[in-house]
């Protein structure tokens, strides 16, 4: 029988998330109160008009934030990524909160006591709400149990149900079955399953498939083609009696350009200056370890195929590939040096490239620049792979936030087109905060499998039936 118990879990998601934000709610309320209490004296501030204005400014802002930073998906995301979205959330909450109370209360000469009080209050929310949320997350897996999920399979083997099954408080494929033994009674086939895993059928069939679960309310999970992340880009155009759909193609205008820019000086000049203090640690660290080299440079490719040299810290051996081939770091890699190790589980090795992103190199966030070797390589075995030099490389992306150093090449190059062909300012800026959180989860620093080593073959297998959906 289905597990599925439809929209409690949803009542239970908003319920939690309310609580969560009550309770920060309230204990700003606290320290708010007690700081116009000690600081005004003329009590203006004391008035029931000026409290409410505070309390609604302060809801106002968390309701932005942490929903936007994902701090609420309790049963959704990782328990990890929960609990550092809500940690990072409340930080960005409180940041903001700071010039808009001194903006209230005009004690501009406050700012300091501002500061230090919302530090504190930071670090009281983020340790409550964190016990809070973890309490959340597992009673949310006792009451609702994994969706029990049928995968459909075509001819081409992939890790899909392996990747659900790395979720085993959300999934549950219970039956695997080839869409050739499907028959004709598919209605009675899925009737005891919460959802419908299509996993690289050809495109008739799993249009037809789709359509059967539309008509019987089943949910269905699947994965893009590239021309279907293409297409979901494209403008609805109403202008006849037809639906019609409109994919420019055109990648960023000029003023986008010129906002990407700006934004990238901007923040890789303040970065360069807050976290000069690391890398010179960094650096030092590196010297003393193996009286090598600091920086290790290499040939990269950005926008239009341009070639550049990445700077990063050394975190390997010298000479760590001294037949010239690459040679991909793996689990548990010897090459690494001790401070390397740490350097590259904590993303430090990658500092350097701020100054690649002055130079207008690269920019904060785009697709990773991928050497020039595995360029030519994934081009010739993924033509498509060209498309995402349509915008810088860049230092994080939206494939370094929601896939893993030893994700897929054809997975990669889906997420990066994901990002080319919705760009936008807060989308950079929501990946930035969102690689904050991915420096806790381990899974996304993982090496290559010994096994699974930059497979190009597995690669080539597995665009073989990535052409466009009809239908």
């Amino acid at each position: 029988m289905s597990k599925n118990k439809g929209g409690g879990k949803y009542i239970y998601r908003g319920f939690c998330a309310c609580l969560l934000l009550l309770l920060c709610v309230g204990s700003f309320f606290c320290v708010w109160l007690e700081f116009v209490i000690d600081n005004n004296q003329t009590g203006h501030l004391t008035g029931w008009g000026n409290l409410g204005m505070a309390i609604g400014v302060y809801l106002a802002i968390s309701c932005v934030i942490l929903p936007w930073i994902r701090a609420f998906k309790i049963g959704v995301d990782r328990k990890t990524s929960v609990l550092t979205a809500i940690i990072v959330g409340l930080f960005l909450v409180n940041l903001v909160e700071v010039p808009v109370s001194m903006a209230i209360t005009g004690q501009w000469r406050f700012v300091l006591a501002f500061m230090w009080r919302y530090a504190l209050l930071w670090i009281g929310q983020s340790l409550v709400c964190i016990i809070l949320a973890n309490g959340m997350i597992d009673i949310y897996k006792k009451l609702f149990p994994p969706l029990e999920i049928l995968e459909i399979y075509g001819e081409h083997p992939n890790n899909l149900a392996m990747k659900l099954h790395g979720r085993p408080d959300k999934y549950h494929v219970a039956k695997r079955i080839h869409w050739e033994q499907i028959g004709d009674s598919f209605a009675e086939l899925i009737k005891d399953y919460d959802a419908v895993l299509i996993n690289d059928l050809p495109d008739e069939e799993e249009n037809h498939i789709l359509k059967n679960c539309y008509g019987l309310n089943k949910r269905v999970y699947f994965t893009p083609k590239l021309s279907d992340i293409l297409v979901m880009a494209s403008e609805s155009l109403n202008l006849f009696d037809t639906p019609l759909y409109l994919a420019r193609n055109s990648g960023m205008n000029g003023w986008q350009r010129f906002m990407k820019r700006c934004f990238d000086l901007f923040f890789s000049f303040i970065a360069l200056i807050v976290l000069s203090p690391v890398m010179l640690i960094t650096a030092i660290a590196i010297k003393l370890e193996d009286g090598g080299p600091v920086l290790f440079k290499q040939e990269r490719c950005t926008i239009g195929g341009k070639r550049f040299k990445i700077i990063k810290f050394r975190s390997m051996i010298v000479d760590a590939e001294k037949d010239g081939k690459p040679q991909p770091a793996v689990d548990g890699d010897e090459r690494i040096t001790n401070v390397g190790r740490f350097i590259r589980k904590t993303r430090i090795d990658e500092l350097p490239q701020l100054i690649n992103i002055l130079k207008g190199e690269m920019s904060i966030v785009g697709p990773r620049p991928e050497r020039v070797e595995h360029v030519e390589k994934y081009t010739e075995e993924i033509s498509e792979f060209a498309f995402r030099t349509k915008v810088k490389g860049g230092l994080t992306g939206y494939a370094q936030v929601y896939g893993k150093y030893n994700t897929s090449a054809l997975d990669k190059l889906k997420m990066d087109l994901v990002y080319v062909m919705n760009w936008n300012l807060m989308l950079d800026i929501q990946i930035i905060f969102e690689t904050v959180k991915i420096l806790f989860l381990r899974e996304s620093t993982e090496g290559f499998g010994k096994k699974a080593s930059w497979n190009y073959e597995e690669t080539r297998k597995g665009t073989v039936s990535d052409t466009r959906r009809v239908g």
